[in-house]
């Protein structure tokens, strides 16, 4: 756990969350500043900076966190009409928490890929 990390003090239970799963290795929480109708967080237990140290140092803990990511969407009832499972990556990527976390958004059509297009 790193203290100073938002995500891991939410793991902690110190910042309280929305939860809408949890399991040994993951919580998944509705975001405070949504994007979409639907807008929940998926992270890891174990603090990892962002998807690519994840899946080199902990390639299971990353399946959990797609495995969960689907079990999301399946239970927010996106898996009809579609949704989108975002990880942002570095500062240029929009990564904005630096605690690896997919973003699973959906519940109304979600436009272009990027912004611009």
């Amino acid at each position: 756990m790193d203290n100073s990390c938002l995500f891991c003090r939410i793991v902690a239970g110190e910042i309280p969350a929305t939860v809408v799963h949890r399991t040994d290795t993951t919580v998944a929480f509705r975001d405070i500043d949504p994007k979409a109708p639907t807008h929940v967080l998926v992270i890891p237990v174990e603090h990892h900076a962002d998807v690519v140290a994840l899946a080199t140092a902990n390639p299971s803990a990353a399946a959990d966190v797609l495995a969960v990511a689907a079990a999301v969407a399946e239970a927010e009832g996106l898996t009809g009409d579609g949704f989108r499972v975002i990880f942002n990556t570095g500062r240029h990527g929009g990564q904005e928490v630096f605690h690896v976390h997919a973003h699973v958004v959906g519940g109304a059509p979600l436009g272009p890929m990027l912004a611009g297009n």
